[in-house]
């Protein structure tokens, strides 16, 4: 087996894209940055309630957010969701991430959503996720995203695709 190469990973994302990756069109579709200040103001810790500067710096608000996105559309556990990213260049790609830095863990991952959910703002960030998709023409995507987001806790988006709802 050859030693892994400099630009082995830039060329096989750019395969990947050649193939369609849909991760990328998303990507290109939604501006991320409008979320940040609203997922920050609810999972940051502020300065004054800090005990101290020290501890490891938290991780971007933006790479967990992606990652619920990334759990709901191929309907992964958390466990799933750490490996997965771990394991595929498109979705490592997708987070922003490059194959040296650190991936969050299921755990926080979990923890991330639990404040979302204890703050009402899961249905609301995956509903303005949904109206950046809709912009797209042709597939009606924020319905597709709303309902894929409810059935994300029991059937895979895959599913509903090609299931027998699959009428747009």
């Amino acid at each position: 087996m050859a030693q892994f190469g400099f630009f082995d990973a830039d060329k096989r994302l750019s395969a990947l894209s050649a193939k369609g990756d849909p991760l990328v069109g998303i990507s290109a579709l939604v501006p991320w940055e409008t979320f940040r200040d609203d997922i920050e103001a609810v999972v940051l810790t502020t300065d004054e309630a800090r005990k101290s500067s020290a501890g490891r710096k938290p991780i971007d608000a933006l790479v967990l957010f992606r990652m619920l996105v990334l759990q709901s559309l191929y309907n992964l556990s958390d466990e799933q969701i750490e490996y997965q990213v771990r394991d595929r260049l498109s979705f490592t790609r997708f987070l922003g991430l490059g194959i040296e830095d650190s991936i969050p863990d299921g755990t926080t991952l979990w923890l991330f959503r639990e404040k979302l959910a204890k703050a009402g703002l899961i249905d609301k960030l995956f509903e303005r996720f949904g109206q950046h998709l809709e912009a797209k023409e042709g597939l009606n995507k924020r319905r597709v995203w709303r309902r894929m987001h409810q059935l994300s806790s029991t059937r895979s988006l895959t599913w509903f695709l090609l299931g027998s709802e699959a009428d747009f």
